[in-house]
């Protein structure tokens, strides 16, 4: 295992944590519509109750992916992290909300009452996907950051990277097309957790709206992601010279990465297929109510191709707008040979961990949600 092929490894296991965090978003996309799947009290507790048993598993990946981040890629990690700290901290302060009120809602003593604590599962449906959306656009269209490595020699100021405005990562949604992006997700984080309320909650109310929300969703979704796409395959792309370290622009770079790296453009069109595929099926058929597992699929596959054409085939993945030369590669933002080599032997482990997530969430799963279980159950959001 060479060093390379150490970053390499690390760069494509932050992707895949990324893309599992996107799909896991189904449980805010859900929640952002639970005012509008549920009309009843009743309706909107089996919403709730559906989502409240996997909010865990996208918190957990969050908090996985981060760290995963800090211990592959530290200077990413004090870059983004630390520089875009006001970002970072509304999308984990929205999660620390959302658990809050999956437990206190129905809590004996409530003084904001039931319906406040709902609409704060609203919010975190809404400013999740949206946050997380957009700072994953400055992949692609870059950041307003500095670097300055030689501050490790001065100990006066021995931080290394700031940012270059006291936004503190928040103009990341003035960009246009990072906003574009952050949409999208938003979109596709309801496509998702529609499918998935579909799947989980027996009521035949609530998958009949839920049918025609994927379709007011899936509009926009498409209407937003396809342009980002075309547009992001067709400008200059942000490159580097692996001999010398040299950061360049490169007329359309992700649509020269996806070519030579063609197995990667086949896995997209999988995994677009899949989830084209699970929302046709599900809208027009009834009895039909798996879509959520070929949606994930998809999704996963996507999100995963995106992030690997962000890094892989020297491409700087994450861009300063202010410096280029700062520009963050899987190179040059890494831990040492001897960190990443260590971790690669941990993270064999990873296969067990997935498993046993896979077999909780099948026992979790094995009786749909009702009316008549949320009634004789002792635990309930």
């Amino acid at each position: 295992m060479t060093y390379l092929f150490l970053q390499q490894y690390w760069w494509f296991l932050v992707s895949l944590l990324g893309a599992l965090l996107v799909f896991l978003m189904f449980v805010q996309g859900a929640n952002s519509l639970v005012f509008s799947l549920g009309h009843t009290a009743e309706e909107r507790r089996l919403v709730m109750n559906s989502t409240g048993r996997k909010w865990e598993l996208t918190f957990t990946t969050l908090v996985t992916f981060g760290g995963a981040f800090f211990a592959s890629f530290p200077l990413f990690y004090s870059t983004s992290f630390g520089g875009a700290y006001w970002l970072w901290m509304i999308i984990l302060f929205s999660f620390v909300l959302q658990a809050v009120s999956y437990e206190f809602q129905n809590k004996l003593g409530n003084l904001l009452g039931t319906r406040t604590f709902q609409s704060f599962l609203v919010l975190n449906g809404i400013v999740g996907p949206l946050l997380l959306g957009g700072a994953v656009a400055t992949f692609f269209n870059g950041s307003n950051f500095v670097i300055e490595k030689q501050n490790l020699v001065e100990g006066f100021q021995p931080v290394i990277s700031h940012w270059a405005n006291a936004s503190c990562g928040l103009d990341a949604l003035l960009d246009p097309w990072n906003l574009v992006f952050a949409l999208a997700v938003f979109f596709l984080a309801r496509v998702l957790g529609t499918l998935y309320v579909i799947n989980n909650v027996d009521n035949e109310a609530i998958r009949n709206r839920g049918r025609q929300r994927l379709v007011g969703s899936t509009i926009p979704f498409l209407l937003l992601f396809v342009p980002f796409l075309v547009r992001t395959l067709m400008k200059a792309g942000y490159a580097y010279d692996p001999a010398t370290g040299m950061i360049f622009m490169e007329s359309q770079k992700y649509l020269h990465n996806l070519v030579d790296m063609w197995y990667l453009a086949i896995v997209l069109l999988v995994g677009v297929g899949c989830l084209l595929y699970a929302i046709v099926r599900t809208a027009w058929s009834k009895s039909y109510i798996k879509g959520i597992w070929p949606a994930g699929i998809g999704v996963v596959l996507v999100v995963l191709v995106l992030l690997l054409t962000a890094g892989w085939n020297n491409t700087a993945y994450y861009p300063s707008n202010i410096d280029l030369q700062a520009s963050l590669t899987i190179e040059n933002s890494s831990s040492s040979e001897f960190t990443l080599r260590t971790m690669a032997y941990v993270s064999l482990l990873i296969p067990f961990v997935l498993a046993y997530i896979a077999y909780a969430w099948y026992s979790l799963d094995k009786k749909k949600i009702t009316l008549d279980e949320l009634r004789e159950s002792d635990h309930t959001y």
